[in-house]
């Protein structure tokens, strides 16, 4: 992230935590700044590409990298949240987070340089009306999935949360309780544009997992020649290659970074890792959503041993 924009999206971030502690300044100010938006939101420009999944594939490492390349130009923040949670903000107001139209004619115009920016919101992909928000409003837009082993996504998904205090029961416990725990909650979200579920975001461990249905349903409002998916192994093995494959599918100069760094990569102790015969037990429960995964993308990886 450049110093510029980390020091905008710390000084914004903080500016969000004091505001929750005196919520009628909050109310106000969120209303002066929609009005703001909705004044200047036509001098911004849109993403021309998004990370749109999966949650702990990879996604952060892959934003990051695409920041460094002279051509692009991040907005202030990865996750913007905008097409799941955030819609009812207008789109003037997600419009501000992205560059300026004014910008992007000088470096195209008089630089003569290709300007492209995205945004990385992982959660798209999983939610019932985002496919169809972005249709209506970028429908040339470009995107990326990473995909990993659905087993250790779920794994890395559970250790998150609780190192973020967010879950307490154990792996196996947790995947028990997660059919409870998210109940209805997609349905709701469908039936009600205007509800989001945090509990469908923080506990489908392995409805998440389940890649071929999501997949589909995108397949089914853009062409697939605007997608471009990535294994998550193979992106963490062969970093190089795919930073490369992702700038062609991007219409982007070749670039090699200095280094290539894993964002937010955790390595499990011995102890820590699942438990061998409930991964056998993983194994079985999304073969069948891999084997159809592995027909609609044209590509078989080695996640079924």
């Amino acid at each position: 992230m450049s110093a510029k924009r980390s020091m905008v999206y710390r000084q914004k971030t903080k500016i969000r935590h004091t505001l929750k502690k005196h919520q009628k300044l909050q109310k106000i100010t969120t209303e002066l700044y929609l009005k703001y938006c909705s004044l200047t939101g036509f001098l911004h420009t849109t993403p021309d590409y998004f990370i749109i999944g999966f949650p702990k594939c990879g996604t952060t490492s892959l934003h990051e990298y695409l920041g460094e390349h002279p051509d692009v130009y991040l907005p202030f923040g990865k996750e913007i949240d905008f097409f799941d949670r955030l819609y009812s903000r207008g789109l003037n107001w997600y419009k501000t987070s992205f560059p300026n139209i004014v910008q992007k004619s000088f470096v195209k115009n008089f630089q003569k340089k290709e300007f492209l920016t995205g945004e990385a919101t992982p959660r798209y992909i999983v939610h019932p009306h985002a496919v169809k928000r972005i249709h209506n409003t970028i429908p040339n837009g470009k995107f990326i999935i990473l995909m990993r082993n659905p087993i250790d996504r779920a794994y890395s998904h559970y250790k998150m949360n609780l190192r973020n205090d967010y879950e307490y029961r154990s792996f196996e416990d947790a995947l028990k309780f997660e059919k409870e725990r998210i109940d209805g909650r997609y349905e709701k979200m469908i039936k009600n544009e205007n509800y989001y579920s945090w509990d469908y975001d923080l506990y489908a461990y392995l409805e998440h997992g389940k890649y071929y249905e999501k997949i589909k349903k995108w397949y089914s409002v853009f062409p697939k020649e605007q997608f471009l998916i990535i294994q998550s192994e193979n992106f963490q093995k062969n970093t190089s290659d795919v930073y490369k494959q992702v700038l062609k599918f991007l219409n982007l100069q070749e670039f090699e970074l200095d280094e290539y760094r894993f964002f937010k990569k955790r390595n499990y102790k011995e102890n820590e890792k699942i438990d061998s015969q409930l991964r056998k037990q993983l194994v079985e429960y999304f073969k069948p959503s891999n084997e159809k995964l592995y027909k609609l993308i044209g590509e078989k990886f080695d996640w079924d041993r």
